[in-house]
């Protein structure tokens, strides 16, 4: 996400940090890299232009030239202005008064707007609604199907009616459909198009009529750069639009999309799909979207989704035996895969401060090698996980065998287990541990996960 932004980000961070006085010429060369950086985003040029001369005016002032760290008030000027042009403060969908909120989805083919319905539909059911999926796309084949699969994923209920042709009559069904079945939110899909034209925004203006939308919200692909802008701004100008989902910001999105699309609208980007599951939706936060941005991590969206997918009483109990000196391989076994619930391993380490995208690259941690373990893990017995001291020669060949590995594999992950909890013992406040160490506080290479060394 951003890749290529963040790099040059990265860069322009590093060269002004340590700057303990701030020239004209710092200022210059600094506003020259990041106008570089957001015009190969395919930033619009006017966010760029405002962009890099609200920065440089506020690099000039007192604030900056009489700090004893300008390169350091620099930094925090680019990353205010980061937040303020990806929208501000946080946007949250509206709730109508009324009990009954309906959200409309808009959006061109191929823009991701099914997908995103069901991660929606998801989304709102975890914050203790009662969503209703409907389709009202009478164009593309299959596409209420394609909901239909989605929602039962997310476990939502959904309305379909496939040999209906007339989209507005399918809608008027959707709302009583949803009051009939005591639903407080409407989520309705409706129809994309290649392009733009009026037959269907005529369509779209007809279902609003009937459904009454509290939300409009359009989903914007963020890998089609600025032409996202204008599908944005031909939309609200027909229909009307209250924010928008940026879809696909796990590709390989340079940006210009998300940085662009609130200045030149002044609609808020409600939410972001950062992957593939119907769990990949997050509410979308200019200030920690700025943060990852110039390499700062975004610590805040880590634990988050740590909370979200660690299983509480499996931690406890990790936690127990890391106090007992008792880490076993069945323990490093769930830490592992309560990682792997939490996505891809260089999107987790890219939210640590600190870890810039060299960092990322040059870790020895990454999804294949968790999968390789867990396989490995698992292909031992409950005993050999209990008690590694049995893994001899044959049983580490069986093993590796089993796990379609090498005996080097195996015996790597051996020693990645026995140097954990070693340190565990000395820090983690076990029987054996460091005399005056702080019991109950077990740490390991990874946060929150013991048994993810780096």
């Amino acid at each position: 996400m951003f890749e290529g932004l963040s790099e040059r980000f990265e860069r322009f961070t590093r060269m002004i940090r340590g700057k303990s006085r701030i020239t004209e010429k710092d200022i210059k060369e600094a506003m020259r890299t990041v106008r570089t950086a957001l015009i190969e985003a395919d930033v619009n040029y006017d966010v760029v232009k405002e962009f890099t001369d609200t920065v440089a005016e506020a690099c000039r002032g007192s604030k900056v030239t009489e700090s004893l760290t300008p390169g350091q008030e620099i930094i925090k000027v680019v990353h205010e202005e980061l937040v303020n042009i990806l929208g501000g403060a946080p946007a949250k969908l509206t709730v109508s008064p009324s009990g009954f909120t309906v959200i409309m989805l808009f959006g061109l083919q191929g823009s991701g707007k099914t997908t995103a319905s069901a991660k929606l539909g998801l989304h709102l059911k975890k914050q203790g609604k009662r969503p209703l999926l409907v389709s009202v796309d009478t164009h593309r084949p299959a596409a209420a199907h394609q909901l239909a699969i989605l929602a039962q994923a997310a476990d939502v209920p959904s309305f379909i009616k496939p040999e209906e042709k007339d989209a507005v009559q399918i809608a008027r069904e959707g709302v009583a459909r949803a009051r009939y079945l005591m639903c407080d939110t409407l989520i309705v899909d409706t129809a994309g198009r290649m392009t733009i034209d009026s037959e269907m925004m005529q369509e779209l203006r007809a279902i609003a009529n009937v459904v009454k939308p509290t939300e409009r919200l359009l989903t914007v692909d963020a890998m089609i750069g600025q032409e996202a802008v204008n599908i944005a701004v031909d939309f609200d100008r027909q229909i009307g639009l209250d924010g928008f989902i940026m879809t696909k910001l796990d590709g390989d999105a340079r940006g210009g999309a998300a940085l662009s699309i609130y200045k030149v609208t002044k609609k808020p980007i409600k939410f972001a799909s950062v992957g593939e599951k119907v769990e990949d939706l997050e509410p979308f936060y200019p200030d920690r979207m700025a943060s990852r941005i110039l390499g700062m991590g975004d610590v805040l969206s880590l634990i988050e989704k740590a909370t979200a997918t660690v299983d509480e009483r499996a931690a406890r109990d990790t936690m127990r035996n890391i106090r007992r000196d008792e880490f076993t391989m069945q323990d490093m076994l769930m830490q592992f895969e309560q990682v792997q619930k939490m996505g891809p391993v260089q999107d987790i380490l890219s939210m640590i401060p600190g870890m810039g995208k060299k960092a990322v690259q040059q870790s020895d941690v990454d999804d294949r090698s968790i999968v390789r373990n867990i396989a490995i893990i698992r292909s031992m017995t409950m005993a050999e996980r209990y008690n590694v001291r049995l893994l001899n020669a044959s049983r580490r060949r069986r093993i590796a065998t089993g796990s379609g590995t090498t005996v080097q594999d195996v015996n790597i992950l051996v020693r990645q287990y026995e140097s954990t909890k070693q340190m565990m013992k000395q820090f983690g406040g076990g029987r054996k541990g460091r005399k005056g160490g702080r019991k109950g506080r077990g740490r390991g290479g990874f946060p929150g996960f013991p048994g993810l060394g780096m």
